[in-house]
């Protein structure tokens, strides 16, 4: 097997709820500078995959300093900075032979992503918006181990929310 032969650890990056909501009318619920600056210093120089919505709702279209993969069904889409592809499966296709790569979201990308991730980098933040209408995959059963009780140790100064930063990993055997 030669180096382009593998593929990349599987990282999940998203910051959620604690019913898990990660979206609202298109956009995240929270932009916590912090998590912003977290999330660059992770995915930066590595592919990051994305559906086209989450495409979409970047500010400033492609972000720089990684490859940016956009998953749509949507054969004639385009768009300065991006690859597109037509699944997951050929996403990680593109991503053969580098070491990580990011699964940066929307809901339904995070749901066919999670049973292959090696790893989450989670926000997790303390409250709940009941009126977002994207949601990740609960993670309280099943192989993640997120039954641990998190130490909110960070507050916004913005909105005040308290979150904390999370690595998680798959249960063995599970």
């Amino acid at each position: 097997m030669t180096t382009t032969d593998h593929l990349p650890v599987i990282t999940i990056i998203v910051a959620c709820t604690r019913d898990f909501g990660i979206g609202r009318g298109g956009d995240m619920l929270f932009h916590i500078s912090e998590d912003l600056k977290r999330f660059k210093a992770l995915t930066m120089g590595a592919p990051i995959i994305m559906g086209r919505k989450t495409f979409e709702s970047l500010p400033k279209g492609a972000l720089p300093g990684r490859r940016n993969i956009v998953i749509t069904r949507r054969a004639d889409y385009s768009a300065p900075g991006i690859e597109t592809v037509g699944s997951l499966d050929e996403a990680m296709e593109l991503c053969r032979g580098t070491e990580e790569c990011f699964i940066i979201g929307g809901g339904e990308i995070y749901a066919q992503a999670l049973p292959i991730a090696s790893k989450i980098e989670l926000t997790y933040i303390d409250t709940t918006v009941g009126d977002a209408d994207t949601y990740f995959p609960d993670l309280t059963s099943g192989r993640w181990n997120m039954n641990q009780t998190p130490e909110f140790d960070h507050v916004d100064p913005k909105t005040g929310v308290r979150y904390a930063f999370m690595t998680l990993f798959p249960i063995l055997g599970k």
